[in-house]
């Protein structure tokens, strides 16, 4: 069955990008094809990190859109990543509504997956009630609880949002803390994660052998909390 990732969360700053990274290198390190579809017109993730499995999608052009789900039924045996950019959330429900495209994914056996990545604040949430207001149980939730973003999340626990994607069959996942500057050098240079993990060249990556030795840590740790999900 081909599945469809939409790496979302609306807010912008929470680490969709991150998420989305992550789950193409999760892709290439346990040998899963997929390919990568990026709308962030500005700093594409993807094209910038993945630019071999990656595409640019025009998010408000149904055309562009399109091609997501035409190869999704032409590849079968693959995952398809869309990196949401900020502020996308209604030109892709009217995309939705208006290509039956939740219909035309389940004629196919297409499975449609909703990444909501949250930092611990309020808008989060509000964001994440208003997902669920939309597509209740049409949609695979996973709540993404991006600690890079803040480790607190009690707004969320105390909202009832949490329990009420549970309910409709929602996995949720952690994911841990980076040392900043790890991270800060990664970007900068546009490192990949595996060459962050395992190139030992300074001179490209920025990163030292403690600072190298940390990222294959955290790395171990989400690739830990993706495994249940099987992606």
């Amino acid at each position: 069955m081909a599945t469809i990732h939409f790496i979302g969360g609306e807010k912008g700053g929470v680490g969709k990008s991150l998420v989305a990274r992550l789950l193409a290198q999760y892709c290439i390190d346990h040998n899963k094809p997929f390919v990568g579809f990026d709308a962030d017109r500005s700093h594409g993730a993807l094209l910038r990190f993945y630019a071999d499995y990656a595409s640019p999608v025009v998010i408000d052009r149904y055309e562009s859109l399109d091609a997501v789900v035409e190869t999704a039924i032409e590849a079968a045996d693959k995952r398809m990543i869309v990196d949401l950019a900020a502020q996308t959330h209604q030109p892709l429900i009217r995309w939705m509504d208006d290509s039956g495209m939740l219909a035309l994914a389940r004629e196919f056996d297409i499975a449609v997956r909703y990444w909501h990545v949250m930092d611990n604040g309020r808008d989060s949430v509000d964001l994440l009630e208003t997902l669920l207001d939309r597509f209740g149980a049409q949609l695979d939730y996973v709540l993404v609880l991006n600690q890079l973003r803040g480790d607190d999340f009690q707004i969320l626990e105390r909202s009832g949002q949490k329990a009420r994607a549970l309910s409709l069959g929602a996995s949720v996942v952690t994911l841990p803390r980076l040392h900043e500057p790890a991270m800060t050098q990664i970007d900068a240079r546009s490192t990949s994660f595996w060459a962050a993990c395992q190139s030992a060249d300074k001179a490209t990556t920025g990163l030292g052998l403690l600072e190298r030795q940390r990222v294959k840590v955290w790395l171990a740790k989400a690739y830990a909390a993706l495994a249940p999900l099987d992606v």
